[in-house]
């Protein structure tokens, strides 16, 4: 197919400003992993446009909503975006995917492999119609291995990279952390990668391919800590013994809970005298970090032990204080509306064209200089279509015989 490279095409995006201004990114994408990705480099400004299946990405329907296609997942995970529905099986979908390749920086998706292969959308495939292209794919796991077309999600991430196993170790029970870990790391690590090969490409005019596969992407991530002793001698054991106490957790105050985390020698001299018990100061069980880390188990007993002597508000005012981590244990609602959550506007209300008043969650990162990016509400399903293909010089595929709402399909 012939294509009109991305110099030759208008880009008509209607956002201003932003550090990623000028930066167009096309997501073949659904669940979370690939599109929190996207939501990140949307929040910088680029230009995402989504290419949805029929009925929208599977997230649209999770969580409350007032209009179907729009949950509340959708309504941030989805913003700074434009959405455009194209079947890629269909007679012009691959076709169209492959023209709006031609006008992109970057390519991401987190389709297996196989599916990717059999509708002809690989990285060799739309990198030679557009060789500065930047094709990044999450996956499960790595392509040259005999895993690669696996279903995987992230609850099968969480038990192949050891965290499963990490929480049994401590609580007894194979419990998966009460969020979607994998997929919003992954994402995470999918948007730091682009950005470095949009670097790249800045110096060198090259293109290129990116794989983030979640199993390696996890391990590496749990290891940091964990690899402990494995490092020097493979055939000691994993694990972080401070974290992986069986003790380790939240403290009950004389009215409520608390995180208090007295880390340095320093710290728990004034702990041990600020309770009255100065003796422990020398005890050889915590008289170093290393005494301490071989005796956590112990140690956090005894501070569950201390703690209920004094309120939440008497343990805030003399960790700060003496400068000693610590703060109360929050739910996310409660963790929504602190004084420190409100002046950082992190969660504000919005008005989305079509759903009304919302609850907004912004970009955490600040920058000293940032352009600050026109906000795009979470786009219905194809809302751009039109749009967006008559950009790239498809207004042909509108004829009535095939529609926008026609090209609807599914690529996972």
């Amino acid at each position: 197919m012939t294509t009109e490279t991305k110099d030759q095409v208008s880009q008509s995006d209607s956002r201003a400003g932003g550090l990623l201004a000028g930066i167009r990114v096309i997501e073949f994408a659904s669940v979370i992993m690939a599109p929190y990705a996207t939501q990140q480099l949307g929040d910088l400004g680029a230009d995402v446009i989504k290419i949805e299946p029929p009925g929208g990405d599977m997230t649209r329907g999770m969580g409350a909503h007032r209009h179907p296609g729009m949950g509340g997942a959708t309504l941030n995970l989805n913003r700074n975006k434009r959405s455009v529905v194209i079947d890629a099986k269909a007679p012009h979908g691959r076709e169209a995917i492959e023209a709006l390749a031609a006008t992109a920086d970057v390519f991401v998706t987190n389709v297996r492999p196989d599916a990717m292969e059999r509708l002809g959308l690989t990285a060799d495939v739309l990198r030679e119609i557009n060789p500065r292209l930047i094709y990044a794919r999450g996956q499960g796991f790595r392509s040259d291995s005999p895993l690669r077309d696996r279903a995987a999600y992230d609850d099968i991430i969480q038990a192949a990279s050891g965290l499963v196993s990490l929480n049994h170790q401590v609580s007894g029970e194979p419990y998966f952390v009460p969020t979607v870990l994998a997929d919003k790391i992954c994402g995470m690590q999918i948007a730091q990668s682009v950005l470095a090969a949009l670097v790249y490409r800045d110096r060198t005019g090259e293109g290129q391919s990116i794989e983030v596969p979640m199993v390696d992407t996890m391990l590496a991530f749990n290891l940091v800590e964990h690899l402990a002793a494995a490092t020097l001698d493979p055939e000691a054991p994993f694990g972080y013994r401070r974290a992986l106490s069986t003790t380790r957790k939240a403290q009950r105050t004389a009215d409520g809970w608390m995180c208090i985390l007295p880390y340095n020698d320093r710290n728990w001299r004034d702990f041990f005298t600020f309770v009255d018990r100065t003796e422990l100061i020398d005890d050889p069980r915590f008289r170093s970090m290393s005494t301490r880390a071989d005796n956590a188990d112990d140690l956090y007993r005894l501070v569950a032990e201390l703690t209920p002597s004094r309120t939440s508000a008497q343990w805030q005012e003399f960790c700060d204080r003496v400068s000693i981590p610590a703060g109360p244990v929050l739910d996310l609602k409660a963790a929504t509306e602190t004084d420190y959550a409100h002046a950082g506007g992190l969660v504000v209300d919005a008005e989305h064209p079509t759903e009304g008043t919302y609850r907004l969650v912004a970009n955490p990162v600040h920058y000293s200089v940032d352009p600050n990016p026109t906000m795009r509400h979470c786009p219905s399903i194809g809302e751009h279509t039109a749009e967006v293909l008559t950009e790239i010089g498809c207004a042909a595929m509108l004829a009535p015989s095939e529609s926008a709402t026609d090209m609807n399909g599914a690529h996972r």
